[in-house]
This record gives structure tokens, sequence and C-alpha cells, in this order.
């Protein structure tokens, strides 16, 4: 029986202008939990991709038990037993909770012609869910389920592939804490079964308690591999960034004033079971925090504010001004800006290139003759890097999403996408929309 499960040596990845992988290796033991870890842009996401066959290896060999193997696809790699949890959920909302974790792989019935076996994967659904403890109906619109729902059926359905290699790349970005101990559980589970996996994640709390072994990425290359239980959380932070740090949370440094800059007063939905009787005060240079379990509305009253969700009663200040929002326009007009937390879902444009996503909220203040777009003075304001990783674009996005005029910004669970502190969290006001107490306590703290 060979040593490792799955190993991945020599693997180099170029795009145009830019060299993500540079002869990284990987070794996988079976029955373990191999944390992948590094800085945003590190090549982790990249390197799994380069397993699971959404990227093309430009050198490189994959092992798996013992002998070499090509994966050109991902359905390549899940008939070699290789599962993977991506970081970006892909779900199709309109469908039910089994048919998004049988998409591609649906059971049919024999006859002259395959046809889907809707009550065979209703139940194996059900059987999936049950193994994992997760109380979901099969036949539920995916859609009717909160983004850390959808995160969880993602996991089902890894686990229902029987993989012997499952990749989790960042699976508790949408997860609240009673959910992640159900992850534990499921990979603790899988871990006795023999299973191998490979967990990336920047929470070092959960690294320290789930991973048996860690690799350290550093700009596209490998730095190395160490026991988990050898490692302190300084030393794997040193070794991802090359230097000692002293504060994994940047110290709060700016002090809010006296001047309130929004109140809200018993603020109450249309629906009865949603918010109700909300009120608070928002100071100039104050960072407030809304933290709660799942299902404690958080993101439906900041919706709310926005004006996305129907408001029964109650008042919303700016400036001791009262202002009347029915529609995300008359948010914006009074100086509120969001950043929803299904940034995928609502929070972009995806036919649309990466300026025009960036710029779209400001676009009617450039028109030449009141309909044409000023080019000129829009490519002036609006500069992205397109070589930029995803979580390195999205900081540059979580800066120039408020464009002039936007006094207060609305962050949903900016740490979905690990944002740096000093990239979301500047000297504005700035309400803010946890899952993890302590990003919570560090970033509202006085």
């Amino acid at each position: 029986m060979a040593e490792y499960k799955l190993e991945l040596r020599g693997v180099c990845k170029s795009f145009p202008g830019v060299k993500a992988l540079d002869n990284v290796q990987l070794s996988l033991r079976p029955g373990t939990v191999h944390a992948l870890m590094g800085e945003n842009g590190a090549g982790k996401s990249t390197l799994m991709k380069c397993l699971f066959g959404i990227y093309k290896m430009d050198a490189g060999e994959i092992i798996l038990d013992g002998e070499k193997v090509e994966i050109n696809n991902p359905d390549e790699a899940m008939k070699k037993g290789i599962a993977m949890v991506h970081q970006e959920l892909q779900p199709v909302p309109a469908r039910s909770v089994a048919e998004n974790m049988y998409l591609g792989r649906f059971p049919t019935k024999c006859g002259p012609l395959k046809v889907i076996d809707h009550k065979k994967m209703y139940e194996d659904t059900a059987k999936w869910l049950k193994e994992v403890k997760m109380d979901f109906d099969p036949k539920a619109q995916l859609g009717s389920l909160s983004i850390g729902q959808m995160q969880s059926v993602e996991i089902a359905k890894a686990v229902s592939q029987q993989a012997k290699v499952i990749i989790f790349d960042e699976p508790t970005s949408s997860l609240s804490d009673n959910e992640v101990e159900a992850l534990f559980r499921i990979m603790n589970d899988l871990r006795d079964k023999g299973v191998a996996m490979v967990y990336i994640s920047h929470k070092m709390d959960e690294i320290k308690r789930i991973a048996d072994d860690i690799t350290v990425m550093r700009d596209g290359t490998y730095v190395g591999t160490w026991p988990a239980a050898e490692m302190t959380t300084d030393q794997i932070i040193t070794k991802m960034v090359g230097r000692e740090l002293t504060n994994v949370y940047p110290p709060r440094e700016n002090k809010p004033g006296d001047e309130v800059v929004m109140e809200v007063k018993n603020l109450c939905s249309i629906h009865a079971k949603s918010f109700q009787n909300v009120s608070f005060q928002l100071h100039k240079g104050e960072i407030l925090g809304f933290g709660g379990l799942v299902g404690a509305q958080r993101t439906e009253l900041m919706e709310g504010i926005f004006g996305i969700r129907g408001i029964a009663s109650g008042e919303i200040y700016m400036h001791g001004k009262k202002v009347k929002i029915k529609h995300p326009i008359d948010a914006m007009n009074a100086g509120i800006g969001l950043i929803t937390e299904d940034r995928r879902g609502n929070g972009i444009f995806g036919c649309l290139s990466i300026k025009d996503n960036v710029g779209v909220s400001i676009y009617n203040k450039y028109l030449n003759a009141g309909f044409v777009l000023n080019h000129k003075k829009i490519n002036e304001i609006v500069t992205i890097d397109t070589t930029l990783s995803k979580d390195a674009f999205m900081q540059d996005v979580f800066k120039m999403a408020a464009p002039k005029g936007v006094k207060i910004k609305i962050l949903d669970i900016p740490t979905a996408v690990q944002q740096q502190q000093e990239g979301a969290f500047d000297k504005n006001r700035v309400m803010v929309l946890f899952k993890n107490v302590q990003e919570l306590h560090a970033a509202c703290k006085p």
C-alpha cells in the first residue's frame, strides 16, 4: 500500500503575465486532514483547481494510490474518486436540493430510454443528508435556503460521492459556529474511513483543531510541510508571510466621534417573523458590528435599510434628517452603500467586465448629452488590476464599492472572502455583519 493517497509533484501553472504556481508539491496521507495554508494569492485554490481538472497544469504530475494519472476535467476527477467543495458556490437556485446534489450524475432507470429515477434520487439525497445530520427537505428549492445552508448541501454532495480524496476550499466562510461543528463531525467520520482531505482556510483556530498536517505556500511556491501538532499559530503565520507578525488583527486606531450620522428607530419588517422594532445609532468614524445566530435576520435588516426588503414601519434618519427608503436608489441617494453576502449571486453582473462592475453605480454621473457614457472620464476614475487573484480583486472592489457621496458602508459577512480589515474597515462610517465572534470583537472593540 502506498504511503500517500495522493501526491502532486512539480506543478506549474501560468496565466498571461502571472506565474501562479512554480514547482509546487503536495502529499496527502490516507485518513488525514491536510491543511493548505497561504496568504491571499498564494496559489492554494489554483493548485486545487489543477488537481480537480478545472485548470490544466503546464507541468507536473498527479500520483493517485501510487499510480500516475491524468485529470483533464472535473468529471474525470470525480470518476477517480476526487471531490471538491468550492469556495465560490455554483448553485442552481430554482432546482431542488436533490437535483443540485446529483447535478451531472443523475441516477437513471433502465429501459430503452434513459430517464432520471427521481424516486431513487430523492431517497438517496435524504439518506446522505441524514448521514451528515442536515435536516433539509430533498424536494425543497435550493434558493429557499440561506448561503450557509447551501454550503452545507455542497458538503453533503461531496460526501455522497464516496470519494477517496475531498478538497474543502474555504468551506466555513459562510457557516455559523453550529454548522462548523457539524462539518468537523463529518470530517472526523471521513478520517476514520480512511478518506484523505485537503482543507483550505485562513482561520487558525480551525486549522489547529482539525488538521493533521500543514503545507504552506507563498507567492505560488512551496514553502514546506509540517505536522500540525508541532506548529504554533505564530509559526504558521511567519511561514505564510515570510516575516514575523505581532498582531493577527491590526489595532483599531480610529476613534468614533459624538456626531450621529445615522439613526434607525423601531424598524419593522413587513414579515412578522423577520426583524421587528430594531433601533440603533451609528456615529461618525464608527465600526458598528451586528452578530447573531443563523436566522437572526441580520442580512434581512440590512437589506431592509437599503431598500431591498419591505418595511412596515419605523424611521431612518441621516444626519438628523428623516429619509424615506423604498428602493436601493433611495438608499444610494441618501449616502448608503451595500456589499451583499452572496456577492456572486446578487453582488455582481457576471456578463459584464470588471470595470463595468466597479463603476456601474456611478455611470449616471458621467454622461455626455444626458445619455452617452463619458468613457474617458470613467477610465480615469475606475482603474482595476485585472491580474489580481480573486481575493485581492475583492479587496479592490471593497475599497471602490462606495463611490463619492456614499457616507455609510454596509458590509454583509466581509470575511467570507477573507477581506483584510484595512481594506474594508476604513475610517468611514461602517456597519458590518459577522458570523465569527472573534472577528466581531476584533473589528468592533473600542
